[in-house]
């Protein structure tokens, strides 16, 4: 009599991720206002995105003459968290200054 030994069936399931399939970006986007000033604004840029004076300077420029301009790229999460760091500041200095994000 021969004992049978039980066959088993290797099914490898791979749900891994491409090289190329990063998470969606998001830019993060400031809002010209009529109450913010100009040093406030700049002060948030260098702060919160990093960014340089003079880079910071421009970016407050085309905020105060087109309305908006965008700050950063950046994951979800990030973008998020930003937003309610500016929206914080903001308003613990008594100024509306508003920020959105949009999927790029």
């Amino acid at each position: 009599m021969t004992i049978k030994k039980p066959e088993f069936k290797k099914k490898i399931v791979s749900k891994s991720k491409q090289k190329n399939d990063y998470p969606p970006m998001y830019k993060v986007i400031l809002h010209n206002d009529d109450y913010t000033s100009m040093d406030f604004v700049i002060e948030i840029l260098t702060t919160v995105f990093g960014k340089s004076f003079n880079h910071a300077f421009q970016i407050m420029l085309n905020i105060h003459k087109q309305g908006r301009d965008v700050c950063g790229l950046f994951i979800y999460e990030i973008a998020e968290t930003k937003i309610n760091t500016v929206h914080s500041l903001a308003r613990d200095k008594g100024y509306p200054l508003k920020s959105t994000m949009e999927k790029e």
